[in-house]
């Protein structure tokens, strides 16, 4: 099991209060002269410690300023990193970079082990797209894209004189009765309404800077930049339209039978926004839990009975507080896994409020941290730092394989069934969204100079592409048209989305051999978690037993099976 870190090189108490108590040691590494192999080697280790460090250190200032957005210091800190801190970063680290490359190894370790190959590439590709002028529109990037939090943090409603977070709101969506359903729907709606300008003019500095960056690097647009800065080394823009389209033609006509077989089971004429989460039987929303602290420790129960490793990793983030799981005023958005990448041991953060998209969450990002455990012990960081296409292979597959266990959090069969249909009804729901989401990427930044309504037309057109018509926006068509604001990945991390798709299809082949063979199943996804990013990702898919495809043909054989067990479970 995974302790902390002893440093090597660094001393044990530094602390990063400036750019100048750690600028010495990039002064060290700069000086450093190699004999052999052997040295060259020791010197990656020791840049590996610094890294993790620095990395770490970001981590906690990211992770306190999420938890609470209305704390002025942890705001404070936050921002006297990206500002003062992490401009001081990028030329040093191009100089390492530069002398890494120059160094006379790259080319012999790179042959004898893939883990080596991987790593220079990505330095390779680093040294390519560094540019001076970047640095400080990284930063105003990163201070911008903090803004989105902060706004969306800061969005409640009231309620018979309670106010509300719209997470916990948005509970309401599954009361039976449908009057309350439009009631909070709409008070949702007019809410994130209220920040619709605002979030429209954030987005517009956002491309227009971003657009900079990828222009003062001799790219055309930011979209061709940002697929190189990711390093997809293993697939293409063609590909990800190839994806659009299987999910168009496969998976579209799937989700619209499920919203056809909604309205018809909740006996409407026209099935509205708000008529979404509700049961169609009438059902009391399923309730997995009634707080925080039970859905900790249920998530270790079920993580336990699937390996009782995985339940162990999760004790361990538990007994050292590495979990913030409720929602509240002031607590930014969303959720995330976050590796800490000194110690090992990762931190959850989400915005529970005891519905079942909760225990979904809480699977999926604990999925993440078994794989940070896996793969902490790896000689060097940038080993471990995988690409999305890997780290959601390992959480969204935790989604699928964790029903085994999903017991612990119903007390019926009933309701166990239930949650599981929910599951995998959502895989079908979901893949469209991220088709859309992608989709519209590549739209917005191949599309440049744009006005917020020319890019209002394009989001309704591609919506529509992925979407069945079903369900009736009459009356909030201005919903549709900003349902885009509500991803953050949009403002925050740009094209970091498809990543859930192709990981989506790897889960599903993954959940599929397991249901086929539990032990080989578990191993399967154990050997690629413990691989990080030391292979290529066509290599790790093939270490967990599966293909890195997302042909129409591939894509059909993967629903086949699961409308398969869908099908089996509603008529069980």
């Amino acid at each position: 099991m995974t302790t902390n870190a002893e440093r090597q090189w660094l001393p044990a108490d530094l602390a990063i209060t400036s750019w100048q108590t750690i600028e010495p040691y990039f002064k060290e590494a700069l000086a450093t002269t190699f004999n052999s192999e052997s040295d060259f080697k020791n010197w990656l280790i020791k840049l590996s410690e610094l890294e993790a460090v620095i990395s770490e250190d970001m981590a906690w200032r990211y992770i306190k300023m999420t938890c609470d957005t209305t704390n002025e210091a942890n705001e404070k800190s936050y921002l006297d990193f990206v500002n003062n801190i992490q401009p001081h970063l990028a030329p040093y680290e191009d100089a390492l970079n530069k002398k890494l490359i120059d160094a006379g190894y790259t080319q012999t370790l790179a042959k004898k082990d893939s883990a080596y190959f991987i790593y220079f590439r990505g330095i390779e590709k680093a040294i390519e797209l560094y540019r001076e002028e970047n640095i400080p529109l990284h930063s105003e990037i990163q201070t911008l894209a903090q803004k989105y939090g902060t706004i969306s943090g800061a969005m409640t409603i009231m309620h018979e004189g309670v106010e509300l977070t719209l997470q916990q709101a948005s509970l309401k969506l599954q009361e039976n009765d449908r009057s309350v359903r439009k009631t909070f729907y709409e008070k949702i709606s007019n809410r994130r309404n209220e920040d619709a300008e605002k979030l429209e003019k954030l987005f517009n500095d956002l491309i227009e800077k971003r657009n900079q960056v990828a222009l003062n690097c001799g790219f055309d647009n930011f979209r061709d930049y940002k697929f190189e800065s990711l390093g997809r080394f293993d697939y293409s823009v063609k590909d990800c339209f190839d994806f659009h389209n299987a999910i168009e033609k496969v998976v579209v006509p799937l989700q619209t039978e499920l919203l056809e077989e909604r309205k018809q089971k909740l006996g409407l004429n026209v099935l509205k926004p708000y008529d979404l989460s509700v049961d169609t039987d009438n059902k009391a929303p399923l309730k997995p839990f009634i707080n925080a602290q039970e859905l900790m420790d249920k998530s270790i129960q079920c993580f336990t009975q699937i390996d009782p490793y995985f339940g162990s990793c999760l004790q361990i983030m538990k007994d050292e507080h590495l979990v913030d799981l409720e929602s509240r005023k002031g607590k930014a958005p969303g959720g995330y896994n976050y590796p800490l990448a000194e110690s090992g041991k990762p931190f959850i953060f989400m915005n529970a409020s005891g519905s079942l998209r909760d225990l979904e969450t809480m699977v999926h990002e604990g999925g993440h941290a078994i794989h940070a455990f896996l793969s902490h012990p790896l000689a060097l960081s940038a080993f471990k730092n995988c690409p999305s296409e890997v780290a959601e292979l390992a959480s969204m597959s935790m989604e699928l394989i964790s029903m085994d266990a999903w017991d612990l959090f119903f007390d019926n069969e009933e309701d166990l069934k239930r949650a599981k249909i929910s599951q995998l009804e959502g895989v079908i729901s979901t893949l469209p969204w991220i088709a859309t989401i992608d989709a519209f990427q590549h739209w917005i930044y191949t599309n440049l100079p744009q006005t917020n309504e020319e890019r209002k037309k394009a989001w309704l057109e591609i919506s529509d592409r992925f979407s069945s018509g079903t369900v009736d926006f009459s009356g909030y068509e201005e919903n549709k048209a900003t349902a885009w604001h509500k991803q953050l990945h949009l403002y925050e991390v740009p094209f970091y989305y498809i990543e859930y798709g192709f990981a989506q299809l790897g889960a599903i082949a993954l959940w599929k051999q397991y249901k086929e063979d539990k032990a080989q199943g578990l191993q399967g996804y154990q050997n690629f978690m413990k691989l990080g990013y030391t292979k290529s990702i066509p290599e790790i898919y093939e270490a967990a037993g599966i293909a890195f495809d997302f042909s129409e043909n591939y894509v059909a054989e993967l629903f086949a099976f699961l409308h398969k067990e869908l099908a089996a479970l509603k008529h069980s």
